[in-house]
Parts: structure tokens; C-alpha cells; sequence
């Protein structure tokens, strides 16, 4: 019988990292990650959590209930009708927020929690979770630096690593998996690097027999401990989701940790494997087309002269810099799509339809995806963009199409710029970007939830901004993940959250250097 793990999942969001090791099987169809404790302190986002976990207690063929909710249906009382499954969902998904320690004291809540999921486990539990990353990431640090008042080491957002590692310490698991943005590489307080500091610590439990070997998970090469901040460059321990099949151009850091106990024998290496390339337009394609809205007044015959009359201007724009052919593939765009306008109007805002992918999207990522039990698709809702706006992604998407490129702010004609005093100054040169269809997305972000200029659809005929359910699809949640919350908590989520397609790559690599050998992953 194969070894199974408990996950207990920090700083969990809507739970993207244990959604990926949940969904690992080995070839007898087991699943050897298992559910064990998910933390996390924002109501919406433990409100997701909490619906997956209940979901995951049927092993992934729930009642038809849950499918019917998902494509529209009344909620039942998921409580009344099953309440085992609900009692230990709830009982595994703690709303919490996890805070910097001092001086040796602990978390009353949860410390007897991982106390007792330690001890009845036997030290099998896969420690998951990353810091939130606002103190971290580039942008998050571009904006504290315009504060005069801002102080790196007051903001205990660049501590809380310290709160995951106190946790590793006290739970002994048998690996460890911690996540974080790019900007957490270069991070500083003082002259100190948060990256190199974390490292230190980490060597520092790196000791004996029962301590731990680290592995940089974006080379595929031996790992090993002690000295691993002297021997590896920190960029070794960044993972490019494009490069293994994700479908967008996601970067992250991830330090894994093995107990050396656990590992399999000596020499072990981290392989992480690696999908055919996927591309933005595999996931979007094959979604129920949808039109955008206007933010006031919004109807199908407003939005209809909305776009007629931003294709009407666009019909004498010249692309600047752009060759002959260029150009005339943007103005025959502009006419294909002028003509096509009325049934574009009479598009619906919300799915009404079930959910497949682009006909030659990879197989990998179509299993993964699509649920053939989903009746229409959930989370796939437009949002009302301003009239100006509209004519800006028109302009956006036709020009990429006609270019392969995304327009930057010195591309636009001067009665499209908007009134934003950093349009000319080129901090903001690309504050509307389509994402383009033959390439992975762009990073999905958390300010998505802000406008979506950054995250415009590729298709003209839809004007539009990503849904949550197509940022969720490029995050490669599976459709019948359901995101709670308001649609703004919706998208935050899905923006702050790791791939789980990408997760479901890292369980496989760790559980190959705890069981030793290869393993063949069966994807439901």
C-alpha cells in the first residue's frame, strides 16, 4: 500500500498549492496527499477553501447536487444533507491569521492543532504555504517607496516567514514546500536579503539525521545541504511556469525541504517535469462567449453604438511604426468586426453554456480543466467597463492581433489617451495590455481585481476584460473550483494564488524523492 501525507497548508488562499498535491495519483488511482489543515484569514477566501475541502471528501465525484449548484442551481443546505463531509471540511479549514512570534510564545489556536495532526501522523505531513507577498513583490515595493514614512522594518509583512519556519520547526514534516514572488529574492531590510535570512534559518534545521535537505526546485539538479546559500545563486530556486506546460508566464520562487529520513537515498534530484507549451488561447477558446458591459446604463443597444462608434474612429487610425502589411491587417480587422457588431450586442454577460478548450489544446491541460458534469460554467461573468474604455481595448486587441504585439502607451492615438498624469511618462507604458492568444498569459495578478486593463481578452467580438473564471483557467483551477466572495474578492483571490497545475507537478517530484524512482501520474 502506498505511503500517504497530510497537508497542512499555510497562509492557504483559496488553496491553489494543496488543490495540485490533492490532486496527484499514483497509478493504483490513490491519492497520497491528503487534506489535513488549511489556514487562512481573509473570510472570502476561506470561504473557497472551506467549499473545496467538503468537495475533495468525495475523492472528486461529489453528489449531483454539487454540479447543480455550480451551473446555477440553488445552494442546499450542504450541512443538513451531508453533514460528515461538511463536519470534517469545517474541521480542516481555519480561519486564522498567522502573525510574526517573539520571544518563544505560540499560537494558542493552532499550535495544539499541528500537535496533534504531528503526533497521530507520525511526522507524514507535506508543510505547505508561502508569506503573503505585498512586502515582497516589485510592485508592492515601488509603491512603499514613494512613502516617506514607510519603514521596511516596522512592516511585519517581512517577517511572517519567520511565523512558517517556527511552525516547521515545532512540526517536523516529512518535506516542506515554501512559495513566494520573485521580488522575494532581492527583498531587503537594511542591507540584509529576507531571501538569504530565510536560507540561513533554514540551514540552521538543516542538521542531523532527521534535518533537512533543500532543493532548488527551478534546477533540476542535486540539491543539498549545508552551504546551499554559498553554492546556488537565488534565481536557482525560480520556476518559469511557461517553461513545464502552465499557461502563463508565471514566475515564482519555491524552496523545498525533505526530511533527510524520508528521502529515498542519497543523490536524490528534484525533477520537475515538464508539459507541452501551453498557450493563452488553449484555455480561453471553448468558453461561452460573453460581451462586456457598460458601468452605467448598460443594454445591448447602448453597447451595440458603444462599439460601432469606437470601430467607426478606428477606421482611420494608422498604426505608427508599424509595417504596410500591419496596417492593413488592422484595418481589415476593424472592418470584419464592424461588420459582425450585432451579434456581438446580443451576446450575453453571464454563461449560459458548458465549458470545453481550443480544439488543439494540450491533453495534459484539457483533462485537467474541463468537467464534462458542469452544465454551465461558474465564475464566467462580465464586468461594466466605461464607454472610453471599450474603444481602448478595441484598439488594444485589434492591434495585437495585427502586430503580435501589445500596444504601448506611445502607440496609442492621442484621442484614446486617458487622462492619467503617468501616460507619457513611461512608468505606465503598458497599462492596457491584451493578452495575446499565441502565447502564455502574462502573470495574473491580484490587481486584476482593480480594472482589468492589464488582463483584456484577445477576442474583439467579446470587448472585454478576463472573467474570473478565465483567469482562473489560466491559473489552471480546474472548472469546478468554485471561488466565493464578491467578484472583486474573486479575483483577488484567484491572483494571489499558486497554479495548482504547477503544484500538482512539485507533489509528483516530492513524492518521487521520498518513494524513490519514477511515478506515472494519473490526472483526473
Amino acid at each position: 500500500m502506498a505511503r500517504h501525507f497530510v497537508m497542512v497548508d499555510l497562509f492557504a488562499g483559496p488553496g491553489g498549492l494543496s488543490e495540485g498535491f490533492w490532486n496527484f495519483r499514483l497509478p493504483s488511482g490513490e491519492r497520497p496527499f491528503r487534506t489535513g489543515l488549511s489556514v487562512e484569514k481573509e473570510a472570502s477566501a476561506h470561504a473557497t477553501l472551506l467549499f473545496r475541502n467538503f468537495y475533495r471528501k468525495f475523492d472528486g465525484d461529489p453528489p449531483p447536487e454539487y454540479h447543480s449548484f455550480l451551473g446555477g442551481g440553488e445552494e442546499p443546505g450542504w450541512a443538513d444533507i451531508w453533514p460528515t463531509e461538511w463536519k470534517a471540511a469545517s474541521s480542516e479549514t481555519l480561519l486564522h491569521e498567522l502573525q510574526r512570534r517573539r520571544n518563544g510564545e505560540g499560537d494558542e489556536l493552532l499550535d495544539p492543532l499541528l500537535d496533534e495532526l504531528r503526533d497521530r501522523t507520525h511526522g507524514d505531513v507535506i508543510l505547505l504555504g508561502g508569506p503573503p507577498c505585498q512586502a515582497y513583490s516589485l510592485v508592492g515595493r515601488a509603491r512603499n517607496a514613494g512613502n516617506s514614512s514607510y519603514r521596511p522594518e516596522k512592516d511585519e509583512r517581512h517577517f511572517l516567514y519567520e511565523e512558517y519556519l517556527r511552525i516547521l520547526a515545532r512540526l517536523r514534516p516529512a518535506a516542506f514546500v515554501m512559495e513566494n514572488v520573485r521580488g522575494f529574492l532581492s527583498s531587503r531590510v537594511g542591507q540584509t536579503r529576507i531571501f538569504n535570512r530565510v536560507l540561513e534559518d533554514l540551514d540552521g534545521l538543516a542538521q542531523g539525521q532527521d534535518g533537512y535537505q533543500l532543493f532548488a526546485a527551478g534546477q533540476p539538479m542535486e540539491g543539498g545541504l549545508p552551504g546551499i546559500a554559498r553554492e546556488r545563486q537565488p534565481t536557482d530556486f525560480l520556476v518559469r511556469a511557461e517553461e513545464l506546460g502552465i499557461p502563463q508566464m508565471r514566475h515564482r520562487v519555491f524552496i523545498i525541504g525533505v526530511r533527510k529520513d524520508c528521502l529515498a537515498g542519497p543523490g536524490q534530484y528534484l525533477r520537475l517535469k515538464r508539459y507541452p507549451k501551453a498557450l493563452a488561447r488553449h484555455v480561453l477558446d471553448g468558453l461561452p462567449p460573453l460581451r462586456s458591459g457598460l458601468s452605467r446604463n448598460d443594454s445591448p443597444d447602448k453597447w451595440r453604438e458603444t462599439v460601432q462608434a469606437a470601430l467607426s474612429f478606428l477606421q482611420y487610425v494608422s498604426l505608427e511604426g508599424c509595417s504596410l502589411q500591419e496596417q492593413r491587417t488592422f484595418a481589415r480587422l476593424v472592418s470584419e468586426v464592424s461588420r459582425d457588431v450585432d451579434r456581438m450586442a446580443r451576446l450575453p454577460r453571464r454563461s449560459t453554456g458548458r465549458g470545453q478548450v481550443a480544439s488543439d489544446c494540450p491533453d495534459h491541460l484539457a483533462r485537467w480543466l474541463v468537467d464534462p458534469r458542469l452544465e454551465n460554467i461558474p465564475n464566467h461573468e462580465t464586468r461594466g467597463h466605461m464607454p472610453s474604455d471599450l474603444a481602448r481595448y478595441m484598439f488594444v486587441i485589434l492591434h495585437g492581433l495585427a502586430t503580435g504585439k501589445s500596444p504601448k502607451a506611445q502607440d496609442f492615438p492621442e484621442e484614446l489617451a486617458p487622462d492619467h498624469r503617468n501616460w507619457k511618462t513611461g512608468k505606465f507604458a503598458d497599462r492596457f495590455r491584451v493578452q495575446l492568444p499565441d502565447r502564455p498569459a502574462s502573470t495574473i495578478t491580484a490587481h486584476i481585481s482593480k480594472d482589468g486593463h492589464y488582463f483584456i481578452h484577445p477576442d474583439p467580438r467579446q470587448c472585454r476584460s478576463l472573467t474570473v473564471r478565465e483567469a482562473a483557467r489560466l491559473q489552471t483551477f480546474p472548472d469546478n473550483y468554485l471561488f466565493r466572495g464578491n467578484r472583486t474578492q474573486q479575483y483577488v483571490q484567484v491572483g494571489n494564488a499558486v497554479p495548482p497545475l504547477l503544484a500538482n507537478l512539485l507533489a509528483e517530484a516530492i513524492y518521487e524523492l521520498i518513494e524513490g524512482g519514477e511515478t506515472s501520474n494519473f490526472r483526473k
